[in-house]
């Protein structure tokens, strides 16, 4: 059997999926949240097999960032986004911060229980559109002439650090974070920092 949670805002939505779901043999679906952080430590202490995520919560944190931190606390189970628009690049994120697959609100059901055992036998359901977005993002990173290093410091240039910081956390000096950065801009053809940090994240840089 299939152990499934749910976090959804929407409590009408949120208990008709689940009435839906349980309806399968196959299927369980008690763990039902309005929240990430509701849903957080119960998930944790006690794991489905796959956590269906509403990426547009109105309460707390979003859906990406609830993906991020469920992987940053080594969550043992599959995340599929719950979302309803199936090109939003909302949608992308949440698959780049961990997510393995997504899921409309308006997918049949017949379809939603395929992909949830698609994700729990470690496939990853989505889009033709959202395919394409991850491939076109693997394509921008094989095309980039950032060195290894030069991707460190515009790293952490994105997380905001001064030349300072960046030198610290990378241990090297202040003049040498410079000199990657003079690469940098001329690798990218940008002439300032928000222009780097820009066109890094516009192109999947990092």
């Amino acid at each position: 059997m299939i152990d499934v949670a749910i976090i959804e805002d929407d409590k009408d939505i949120r208990e008709h999926l689940s009435l839906l779901i349980n309806e399968q043999a196959e299927f369980s679906c008690t763990k039902l949240f309005h929240n990430v952080e509701s849903a957080l430590n119960p998930l944790l202490k006690n794991p489905p097999d796959v956590l269906i995520l509403d990426i547009t919560l109105a309460d707390g944190i979003n859906g990406i960032e609830g993906v991020a931190l469920f992987v940053e606390k080594e969550a043992p189970f599959e995340i599929i986004m719950f979302s309803v628009h199936q090109d939003d690049e909302k949608v992308f994120q949440s698959l780049c911060a961990g997510a393995c697959g997504y899921l409309t609100k308006n997918t049949p059901i017949p379809k939603v229980l395929t992909a949830i055992k698609e994700a729990h036998n470690g496939g990853a359901p989505m889009s033709m559109q959202v395919a394409r977005m991850v491939v076109r993002s693997f394509r921008v990173k094989s095309k980039s002439k950032l060195s290894v290093r030069e991707k460190e410091v515009l790293t952490e240039l994105c997380n905001g650090k001064s030349y300072k910081k960046v030198g610290e956390t990378l241990f090297i000096s202040e003049d040498t974070v410079r000199t990657h950065i003079r690469n940098i801009y001329r690798k990218l053809e940008v002439n300032s920092k928000a222009e780097a940090v820009a066109k890094a994240f516009k192109d999947h840089l990092i």
